[in-house]
């Protein structure tokens, strides 16, 4: 069985962003919302159930005056003394930890915060020193539509946004190898080489002398990312050198 540390006053939160008024979690074993731990010591699922005037948060080791109450989360955050290790205890093997709610760990958040704030450099020096193309490249893949009509400051200011907002997603755009390929291809759509139609559904070649139907776009996948990937075959290598050199 897993074991917990030495009780302590502690603060539980819900694992969201925009936490309810209050929120109730189940306090005892039902079908509706089974609450078991499984021990492995013992190899069984054993029953949990909060009974304030119990020693132990499980079924198999309580006696049969029990007192039951609630347990709930206001605005989002629960505090429990560490005068109520059962409580604690109860909260530390239920099944919605970790998923609904979890621990309050500062040093641990500390580090999140440090790390996310690490990241945010780091995306913003790379979009601050990236070239004009490097600019165009990541706003066709970035934004899928013309940047001709864009100007340099704002491409940049516009890069620099999401670099500040997203820069887990903006480094990993920065360092996917197919970065350069997905950005000529939405310069193909750009120039009008290439085309959709019936909603984006079929891709059709447009240039002066081929107007044929390049593919069907399967259901669900994303069109861009098709076209890369044909584009890159063996069928499609010689279409993607000779709309290269169009551009």
């Amino acid at each position: 069985m897993k074991k917990i540390e030495k009780s302590v006053d502690k603060v539980y939160k819900l694992r969201r962003d925009e936490a309810p008024l209050s929120f109730m979690i189940p306090t005892r074993n039902s079908a509706q919302f089974p609450l078991l731990y499984f021990d492995e010591e013992t190899n069984s699922n054993r029953a949990l159930r909060y009974a304030r005037n119990q020693k132990s948060p499980f079924e198999d080791e309580q006696d049969g005056n029990i007192i039951l109450e609630p347990i709930i989360f206001e605005d989002g955050f629960l505090s429990v003394p560490r005068t109520n290790p059962v409580l604690q205890q109860f909260l530390y093997y239920h099944p919605l930890n970790g998923v609904k709610f979890e621990e309050v760990n500062q040093e641990r958040d500390a580090s999140k915060e440090v790390e996310r704030f690490n990241q945010e450099v780091d995306a913003l020096i790379a979009a601050r020193e990236m070239t004009l193309d490097q600019l165009e490249m990541v706003a066709r893949v970035l934004y899928n539509k013309d940047i001709s009509t864009v100007s340099t400051a704002e491409l940049r200011r516009d890069i620099l946004v999401y670099a500040k907002t997203n820069p887990s997603s903006f480094i990993d755009i920065m360092n996917d190898p197919s970065l350069k390929l997905n950005s000529t291809v939405a310069l193909f759509f750009d120039k009008g080489l290439l085309a959709f139609r019936k909603n984006k559904k079929e891709v059709w070649f447009n240039t002066n002398t081929n107007k044929t139907k390049m593919l069907n776009v399967p259901y669900g996948e994303d069109p861009m990312s098709i076209v890369s990937s044909f584009l890159q075959s063996d069928d499609g290598i010689d279409n993607y050198k000779i709309l290269e050199k169009l551009l």
